[in-house]
């Protein structure tokens, strides 16, 4: 009788559907992600890359921007919660505003990674940071605009986007590295005489660069908070006539900028490398998921990408 009742469990296992046995297939990993906007290739550079990298490991993308608003950007991250996505990754549209989003997402047990730009809200939790060491790529740009005002030295201005904590600290790099050059005996005379908001964006840079060279008609450098900042102060000079009288630094190094720097239009640019960003943060959900350590913060160096001699430096191609 024993063998019999054997037999027969045998037989009724082996004519069931496997997936009868093992219950119904395990849910695909999902990773919500809200970045700061989708109209600069350097976003969307990041955004492809994290694609990429969690198809590597069979993780899904849902891949949104916020476009420069905080609400929008608000309404993502609401949306992610209500879809039980596995992990968040924000760059926030602002710093400071994106707390409360962070902390609906906290009380609904989702884990928060920032990318690019870090939240700056008390009392929320975010995994981990990854991002572009900004102060030292801010510090390089100073250098650089030095380097291009030469011994004559002159009046700069900054486009800044305040709002936003990775150009917060390419600026104060920036004027970090300026007031320590400055204090060396023999250095040019270089006036920081206004730091006016660019948003980040070409139309609002253009508007900032007209009103400053109005205020400053002896103008003779801009620091951009990033690549489209640059090119709206190239195109506000180019209308103005003054284009080769002021020396532009930039930000990003993203395929527009370097053409411009390939052209003469703009003199440096401290670059990031938005494809190890995206790869770098996925990586550190994978980790996380998995119940590894991961670092609080992941700082990617930049590199300054500028024609000296007639040549771009090979390795920053």
């Amino acid at each position: 009788m024993k063998k019999l009742l054997v037999l027969l469990l045998l037989l009724m296992f082996s004519v069931l559907p496997f997936g009868s046995i093992a219950g119904p297939p395990k849910k695909k990993v999902t990773i919500g992600v809200s970045l700061l906007t989708m109209t600069n290739p350097f976003f969307r550079e990041l955004g492809d890359a994290m694609k990429e990298e969690a198809a590597k490991h069979q993780m899904e993308v849902i891949l949104t921007a916020g476009e420069f608003d905080p609400a929008k950007q608000h309404h993502q991250v609401s949306d992610f919660i209500t879809r039980r996505v596995d992990a968040i990754v924000l760059s926030p549209c602002d710093s400071k505003s994106i707390g409360t989003a962070i902390s609906e997402a906290n009380k609904a047990g989702i884990p928060v990674f920032t990318v690019d730009i870090a939240a700056m809200a008390p009392g929320v939790k975010v995994v981990s940071h990854v991002a572009t060491d900004n102060f030292a790529g801010g510090k390089m740009a100073a250098t650089a605009m030095i380097e291009a005002l030469g011994s004559s030295g002159g009046k700069i201005a900054i486009l800044d986007h305040p709002e936003v904590e990775s150009v917060m600290l390419r600026v104060k790099g920036f004027e970090t590295q300026l007031a320590a050059s400055l204090k060396k005996e023999g250095s040019p005379d270089i006036q920081l005489v206004a730091k006016l908001p660019g948003g980040g964006a070409r139309d609002k840079s253009f508007k900032a660069t007209e009103d400053v060279m109005q205020a400053h008609p002896d103008l003779k450098g801009i620091f951009a908070s990033n690549d489209p900042a640059a090119l709206g102060a190239v195109a506000a000079l180019e209308k103005a006539g003054k284009l080769g009288q002021v020396k532009i630094v930039g930000f990003d190094g993203m395929p527009e900028g370097k053409q411009a720097i390939k052209a003469g239009k703009i003199y440096a640019d401290a670059i990031q490398f938005p494809d190890r960003l995206g790869r770098e943060s996925v990586q550190g959900i994978v980790k996380y998921l998995a119940g590894d350590d991961v670092p609080v913060s992941v700082l990617i160096p930049t590199g300054l990408y500028r024609i000296k001699d007639g040549l771009a430096d090979p390795k920053l191609k």
